[in-house]
């Protein structure tokens, strides 16, 4: 039985919840809808928007690249979350402003969901879109993501992640918001029925059970108002992959939860735009 079970004395399904934890949280999805359409019209009217550029077979692998004004500066590519079985990019275009308002070039990729695809393979569909992304802008790149997109980009510098060396070698830095590391408190919770995770599989894509990859600086990012369980996810990683990564530090953004914090993105003078483009 695994120490994860439905027997275990923590209550994983609340560990895990947090829009009944967040005031006004029901209303959250509308925004987010709102303000990426507002802002995919303006770009696209700019001629400033690549939209749904396939980099697979599936009509869920594509992605959307927005550009700045004039050069770009790289390439950062923004994970949506949603625990791999919800959402889109179409949702949080959003995210792209403050990196925009700073010269950068922006991939916003939607990937396969579950129950259709186990996590291996959405982690595949990153390796992909990411690729593909950094084929269509030139310099260096950067990822960020947030919930199970924290999860993703994490992988992305996991010792058996397979981005292409080239790839790997234009990554300058790497900042998961909110992440989930270590996977197997999940085959506990009620949508394991949608993520279908057994023990092996939590293991083989949890982040904090395996070595990271050297040489990429990474800043792990959560809200001091978080659910414990996320605050104890992003201890986790940086206890595990601390000593190999010496340049890893956490930040606990004061007053930010699980919703709040992502928001930064869309803030060009927000602490989080300043960590992931390192610009203090």
């Amino acid at each position: 039985m695994s120490e994860f079970s439905q027997t275990a004395f923590i209550d994983w399904h609340d560990a895990f919840e947090n829009g009944a934890y967040i005031p006004g949280s029901a209303q959250l999805p509308e925004q987010w809808s709102r303000e990426s359409q507002v802002l995919r019209e303006q770009l696209a009217a700019a001629g400033r928007l690549d939209a749904d550029i396939a980099y697979g077979q599936d009509d869920r692998q594509t992605m959307d690249i927005a550009r700045p004004e004039g050069a770009s500066q790289g390439l950062v590519v923004i994970v949506h979350g949603g625990y791999w079985h919800k959402f889109d990019k179409s949702w949080w275009t959003y995210l792209a402003r403050g990196c925009l308002a700073h010269g950068w070039s922006v991939a916003l990729p939607s990937y396969r969901l579950a129950p259709t695809v186990p996590i291996s393979r959405i982690t595949q569909d990153m390796v992909e879109a990411i690729t593909i992304a950094s084929q269509r802008v030139d310099g260096p790149v950067r990822l960020t993501g947030h919930s199970a997109g924290g999860h993703l980009v994490a992988r992305m510098l996991s010792e058996d992640a397979c981005l292409p060396e080239p790839v790997f070698q234009r990554l300058v830095h790497v900042v998961p918001v909110s992440g989930i590391y270590d996977l197997r408190p999940l085959m506990a919770h009620p949508m394991n029925e949608s993520l279908q995770l057994d023990l092996d599989q939590a293991t083989a894509e949890s982040p904090a059970l395996h070595g990271p990859r050297t040489g990429v600086p990474l800043t792990p990012w959560v809200g001091t108002e978080e659910r414990p369980e996320f605050l104890r996810q992003t201890r986790l990683l940086c206890e595990k992959w601390g000593a190999q990564l010496p340049e890893m530090n956490g930040v606990y953004e004061p007053g930010r939860n699980h919703f709040s914090v992502i928001d930064g993105l869309a803030d060009a003078d927000s602490p989080l735009v300043h960590c992931l483009l390192q610009l203090d």
